[in-house]
């Protein structure tokens, strides 16, 4: 026989008979079974170090798993529970006193008793064992200024476990609303808890029941406006203890609170009532909106239409008209110019090409307004070449050509700058504050000579 004939005749008695498609798909799973069980087997067999790793991820019961949703209600309230039981009581805060003054070491420093660090350590052994947290050398050296004998205030010191207790029990309390229990609240569980403090805040006593809804919707909005500038919806627990708005909130549990103190708190039921009056003059047509011809009519009347017009196109309107919540950002931007959050917010406006940065361009497209409005009373346009060239120099720009938020940020000049061009009396202010500061230099010299 041929040898190639030999060898296609091997060749044919060798092959196996053609497979399906099916058949190889399932030899392969089977084959990728095999390898990938040998390969996990033996990733055991090397380390065992999986064995000791806490599961660290559990998710969050669904809508629908009610038994689980309620089991994870009550084991977060009895853990809040067992976290307040630790907590400082009015009568161990005493007793804490009582133990410090006992112990202080002389001399005084002034009016105030003095406690060394020896001295400082014995009461914290005969404090109790909640008391432990506070007495470590930490604190000691964090409360120590300047004595000659390395001493510490006890009164600074007591402030401090006050204020540290304060915070623990604030914290107890919003976690207490925080129905996700992830840390943050919605709005929907701020104003909860702002709904549920009222009754105990004695400056709030005034307010007539039908006003609460307002009241709590003005308080939360000042949260979230400057706590939750991505507008996600959420807010950081940790973020709402950092700040002072809750302090201010607090504040009027103080009946004795002075006019002065309440005005400038925006908690307080003057100024809620305040904005919220203003709100009901402006709304001319009575329907509980505003238009921007009725916006148009805000503090001075003096906001540039341009500047209106950029407010409805980019706040959130119905039929194009604003309801109060959008009016509050609008307020809170307005009456804080100062801040970031409501620099940002102003920003947002200016940029009309949504580029991130202000050019000539945007400016020019405002400041046109205010020239405008200028001729209407009567006076002499300023030149925009002029105010361009002041802008540039206040902010000081990265970019000699583009001023980004952050530039007007770390500028500290970005209210003068926002005033410029969107209120002809801001401008005004401006364009008149060496004559302004002269005149109030006058009347201070009138005064010391009375």
């Amino acid at each position: 026989m041929d040898w190639k004939q030999a060898l296609k005749s091997r060749l044919a008695a060798s092959s196996d008979p053609k497979r399906s498609d099916q058949e190889l798909k399932d030899e392969e799973m089977e084959l990728f079974t095999k390898y990938y069980l040998e390969w996990k087997g033996g990733r055991k067999n090397a380390s065992t170090s999986y064995m000791s790793i806490p599961r660290f991820y559990y998710r969050l019961p669904a809508e629908d798993e009610i038994l689980l949703q309620k089991l994870r209600e009550e084991s977060r309230a009895v853990f809040l529970q067992r976290k307040s039981r630790e907590l400082l009581d009015n009568e161990e805060l005493q007793n804490l006193w009582f133990l410090l003054d006992k112990h202080q070491t002389s001399p005084m420093m002034g009016d105030e008793a003095m406690i060394n660090y020896e001295s400082f350590l014995k009461v914290g052994e005969k404090a109790g064992s909640k008391c432990k947290q506070f007495f470590t050398a930490k604190v000691f050296a964090k409360l120590l200024h300047n004595d000659p004998y390395g001493r510490i205030s006890i009164m600074q010191f007591f402030n401090y476990v006050m204020r540290k207790v304060w915070l623990y029990q604030t914290r107890i309390g919003l976690s207490l609303y925080d129905v996700a229990g992830q840390g943050y609240l919605r709005e929907s569980d701020l104003e909860n808890y702002i709904l549920e403090l009222i009754p105990t805040l004695p400056q709030l006593d005034g307010l007539e029941k039908s006003f609460y809804s307002f009241y709590v919707c003005t308080a939360v909005r000042k949260f979230f406006f400057f706590l939750d500038p991505l507008r996600t919806g959420k807010i950081k627990i940790q973020d709402i203890l950092a700040c002072s708005f809750l302090d201010d909130l607090l504040e009027l549990r103080d009946e004795e609170l002075s006019k002065e103190s309440q005005e400038t708190n925006w908690f307080s039921a003057p100024s809620a009532l305040r904005v919220y009056g203003q709100y009901l003059n402006l709304d001319k047509d009575h329907n509980g909106m505003l238009s921007k011809e009725e916006l148009s009519r805000y503090g001075t009347g003096t906001l540039t239409n341009v500047f209106l017009d950029r407010v409805f196109q980019e706040c959130l309107t119905y039929d194009g008209e604003m309801d109060y919540k959008t009016y509050l950002d609008f307020v809170l931007a307005l009456e804080n110019r100062k801040e970031p959050a409501a620099l940002q917010y102003i920003f947002k406006l200016l940029d009309i090409e949504n580029k991130g940065y202000l050019n000539v361009f945007s400016l020019n497209y405002f400041f046109r307004a205010i020239q405008e409005q200028m001729k209407i009373h009567g006076q002499e346009p300023v030149s925009f070449q002029d105010v361009k060239d002041e802008i540039f120099d206040m902010v000081k720009p990265k970019d000699p050509y583009k001023i980004s938020l952050q530039d007007l940020i770390n500028s500290s000049q970005g209210d003068t700058v926002t005033s410029i061009l969107i209120d002809l009396n801001g401008f005004w202010t401006y364009e008149n504050r060496e004559v302004l500061v002269a005149s109030d230099n006058d009347n201070t010299t009138d005064l010391d000579d009375t």
